[in-house]
């Protein structure tokens, strides 16, 4: 004999869809701020390699008297999983006085950083960033 009165078991369809709504507005919070994180976080490491080359570059001078052309001259090239996201050229330039700038220009999902797009570094140390934002360099 079966009891008919006993607990119901399971989930109601109106339980379930209360349950899908709240993690679709979790997930529609959380997602856009991760991806801003990890184009920022893309940002900063390309910075600290631009700074990097940098270093590379005055001891370059140091011993040949000259910038290097490029990062192959260096010995340096893009590390892993930012070489991806970002091209990175060295231009020398011969005027007196010799100087060089590190340009690094996004590519693939790094071009969602409309915040600072293409970021430049000089040898007088001047630091800019083709976007709007002023909190590029940090």
């Amino acid at each position: 004999m079966s009891c008919r009165g006993g607990p119901p078991r399971g989930f109601t369809l109106i339980e379930v869809m209360i349950t899908v709504v709240v993690i679709a507005i979790l997930a529609a919070i959380a997602i856009p701020n991760y991806s801003r994180y990890v184009v920022r976080s893309n940002r900063a490491a390309i910075e600290s390699f631009m700074l990097e080359v940098s270093g590379a570059q005055e001891r370059f001078l140091v011993d040949n008297r000259a910038y290097a052309a490029n990062l192959g001259a260096l010995g340096m090239s893009v590390p892993a999983g930012l070489d991806t996201r970002y091209d990175v050229t060295v231009t020398p330039s011969a005027a007196p006085p010799p100087g060089y700038s590190i340009v690094a220009t996004p590519k693939g999902s790094q071009v969602a950083d409309t915040d600072c797009g293409t970021l430049t570094l000089t040898s007088a140390g001047a630091k800019t960033a083709s976007g709007a934002s002023t909190a590029c360099w940090n």
